[in-house]
């Protein structure tokens, strides 16, 4: 399995180094001073934008944001950077939403619709969402289709982060206890980017053993924290279930307390992992459900974190940090959920939301929509209402539809950054939307490669 993972991931990456670089040592470009939040470590930025000799212009080439912490910059997020950027959402009232994504399309809505908001964003992948990156066609044995679609997608990231001139967080969802294998051929990917370049390839996983003993999932969690935080990387653990279905997860069925995580579950998990590092966070169950349903259906509980903060603030005593905040809380399973419940989760220090199911529905929306529109030109190669000889050449190519998807799922987004309260969080000046037939939202104004 080791070698076979080892083969899969190392191809990709051997690739992409070939194409980007002739260089047989990466340069490191930058070392960020840590902010008053962060360790006493500094963290190093290998920058992709100059090895790969497309240099980024305007705020993309900025060493800092204007609203931000030195140590968080354009690109991939790990180390300090990441720890500082946690924290500045908590102290500011802000999460960022984790988008799950399956191709360099949906990754690249992701980080437009960042730009033109002036947002950090995650962007992550699930199991299934990794390997439909690599392609159904390859064979899965042991997750190997998995692992390097996922490798493949965070090489797509890195090298388009710094061009779109935003903060990315590169992470991975829910792996139980069967998914281990995936998540531990990705970590052996980014122990080989590491050595290179200072930095792990992706900055953060999810271990999902909500379904184990709490025992058992701490243990577990323990292990793989260690391994992580070597290389500045965040472990995201889940307590309680999260109810409905998610990428073949099927919780619909759960008995309804198991939807509810207990304050004195919470603190057993931030005691145990805390003795190994602090660059963890917890997906707590507060009634969350994956799916959408109507308005309602869903009863969110946000005062269970809120009383879960205040628990375990009371047994650090002098140790608890002066918000009474210990805990980075993860909200996963939030469509359908009343906004004002989305920021009451945030007061109480959620600093992440997964989103999945209203971006499935958005970027399906545009294809829809594009469909109905010019749908007496899309039956044939030629004739249309023009006349029965005109080419539909320019409606039909793949482009026009995946575009349209894109462009409402840009917009969607859009609306996540206001309701998490993230919108504008840089410190970056905001171009209004320019409208155009070729571009609906205005272009961002990053990038270094001529158009």
């Amino acid at each position: 399995m080791t070698q076979i993972v080892l083969l899969a991931a190392l191809a990709i990456s051997t690739g992409v180094k070939a194409f980007v670089s002739s260089y047989t040592t990466f340069k490191i470009h930058k070392s960020f001073s840590t902010s008053a939040s962060s360790s006493s470590s500094t963290s190093s930025l290998f920058n992709v934008a100059s090895d790969l000799n497309i240099p980024c212009g305007e705020e993309c080439a900025l060493d800092q944001f204007p609203s931000m912490p030195p140590s968080i910059h354009p690109g991939v997020l790990s180390g300090d950077g990441l720890m500082d950027l946690m924290a500045d959402a908590k102290a500011r009232g802000y999460a960022i939403p984790a988008v799950n994504c399956i191709s360099s399309s949906s990754i690249n809505s992701c980080l437009e619709s960042a730009r033109l908001n002036g947002s950090p964003i995650i962007v992550q992948f699930s199991a299934g969402g990794a390997q439909f990156y690599a392609g159904k066609g390859l064979d899965n044995t042991d997750y190997t289709a998995a692992i390097a679609g996922a490798v493949s997608g965070a090489f797509h990231v890195r090298t388009l982060a710094e061009q779109y001139g935003v903060p990315v967080v590169l992470h991975t969802d829910h792996a139980g206890m069967k998914l281990l294998p995936w998540i531990d051929g990705l970590l052996e990917a980014s122990e080989r980017y590491f050595e290179q370049h200072g930095e792990p390839l992706f900055s953060s996983h999810m271990i999902d053993l909500s379904e184990e003993p709490i025992e058992e999932n701490i243990e577990i969690c323990k292990k793989y924290l260690a391994r992580m935080s070597k290389m500045g990387m965040v472990l995201e653990m889940e307590l309680g279930i999260t109810g409905g279905e998610e990428d073949g997860v099927n919780n619909e069925d759960v008995a309804k307390e198991d939807l509810y995580s207990k304050p004195e579950e919470i603190y057993q998990v931030y005691e145990a992992l805390s003795t190994v590092s602090d660059k963890f966070t917890v997906a707590a169950a507060f009634g969350n459900v994956h799916g959408v349903y109507s308005p309602g259906n869903v009863e969110l509980e946000p005062d269970i974190l809120n009383r879960a903060q205040a628990y375990v603030s009371e047994k650090l005593g002098d140790k608890a940090p002066a918000d009474k905040k210990p805990v980075y809380f993860v909200f996963h399973g939030g469509s359908g959920s009343d906004v004002s419940d989305i920021q009451r989760a945030i007061e109480f220090g959620v600093i992440k939301m997964n989103i999945d199911t209203d971006t499935q529905w958005s970027y399906w929306s545009g294809m829809r929509e594009f469909e109905k529109k010019y749908k007496p030109f899309l039956q044939t190669q030629i004739g249309n209402p023009d006349g029965p000889d005109k080419p539909n050449k320019k409606f039909y190519d793949p482009r026009e539809i995946l575009r349209a998807g894109e462009t409402t799922t840009v917009a969607r987004l859009e609306q996540c950054f206001i309701d998490l309260k993230s919108q504008n969080c840089l410190g970056l000046p905001r171009e209004p939307p320019a409208p155009s037939p070729d571009y609906a939202y205005g272009k961002p104004r990053k990038g270094g490669l001529p158009v």
